[in-house]
C-alpha cells in the first residue's frame, strides 16, 4: 500500500522545485519554510559520500561543535574517577562514575544521550561495545568522546557538539538545528558540519567525495542542495 502524506507535507512538497539542487543558503530557507509542523522540528542534514565503509581505510568519522548548538538538552554520561571525575561534575556531566557506572549500563540503564569517557577506563568500558555501539553512544578517540581533557569535552557537548559517521551506505546524518532557528544560524551549522566532514576524508576515498547533500525537517520534505556548493561551504 503507497504512502499517503498530508496536507501540509504535499503543500509543502508542491512548494519546491522538483529535482533542483538549491545553492546552500537557499536551500536553508526553503527547508525551514517547508517546517510546517505544531512542534519545533530538528533540521537534519543527509550526506552520501563517495566512500565504501565497508573498507578501514574509507571509514569516515569525526566530530563538530556547531556555532549555534544544536538547540536540544542532552544527557551526558562520563566514565571517569578521582579528579578527573571532579573534574565533569563541575562541568556539568549528568552521570559520573567508574566500574560503578559500567555495571549500570550493564544492567541496562542506559538514561544518557551521550557518553564520554578518560583513556585509562577504556579498558572498562570496552566491555560495553555490544550495550553502546548499535546506539552510536561508545566512546571514541576520532569523535573526541575519549579524552584526559574531559571538562572541555562536556562543555563541547553542551555548546552543541555533534559526532557524525557513514552508516553502511555511506551516508552521513546529522541534526544542524531546529526549525526555530534563524536562517544564519542554521547556515552556520551547515557549514561547520561540511567543512568538517570535508576535512576528515580519508586518504583512500577516490573520485567524487561529496556525491548528494539533502536538508529535511523532521516531518518536512527533503531539499536538495548543491553538493559542490556544499563542499566549500565554511563558516561566516
Amino acid at each position: 500500500m503507497p504512502h499517503r502524506y498530508g496536507k501540509k507535507y504535499r503543500e509543502a512538497s508542491a512548494a519546491l522545485e522538483p529535482e533542483r539542487a538549491y545553492p546552500p543558503d537557499e536551500a536553508v530557507a526553503a527547508v525551514r519554510k517547508a517546517s510546517t509542523a505544531k512542534f519545533d522540528e530538528s533540521i537534519e542534514a543527509h550526506i552520501r559520500l563517495g566512500v565504501d565503509p565497508r573498507h578501514a581505510d574509507q571509514m569516515v568519522r569525526s566530530s563538530v561543535v556547531l556555532p549555534h548548538g544544536t538547540g536540544r538538552t542532552r544527557r551526558i554520561a562520563v566514565f571517569a574517577t578521582g579528579e578527573k571525575a571532579k573534574e565533569a561534575l563541575d562541568a556539568g556531566a549528568d552521570l559520573v562514575g567508574g566500574d560503578d557506572l559500567v555495571k549500570k549500563v550493564q544492567a541496562g540503564e542506559i538514561d544518557f544521550d551521550v557518553a564520554l569517557a578518560t583513556p585509562d577506563l577504556m579498558g572498562a568500558v570496552g566491555r560495553l561495545g555490544k550495550v553502546l555501539g548499535p546506539r552510536g553512544l561508545m566512546p571514541n578517540p576520532k569523535a573526541g568522546t575519549v579524552t584526559f581533557d574531559i571538562a572541555k569535552a562536556v562543555r563541547d557537548v553542551q555548546g552543541g557538539r555533534v559526532e557524525f559517521r557513514v552508516d553502511r551506505a555511506g551516508i552521513i546524518h546529522a541534526a544542524i538545528g531546529k526549525a526555530s532557528f534563524d536562517d544564519v544560524k542554521l547556515r552556520d551549522n551547515f557549514a561547520a558540519l561540511m567543512d568538517a566532514i570535508v576535512r576528515a576524508k580519508p586518504s583512500a576515498a577516490k573520485g567524487t567525495y561529496v556525491k548528494t547533500v539533502t536538508l529535511a525537517a523532521t516531518m518536512g520534505p527533503g531539499v536538495l542542495v548543491d553538493p559542490s556548493a556544499a563542499a566549500r561551504m565554511t563558516v561566516a
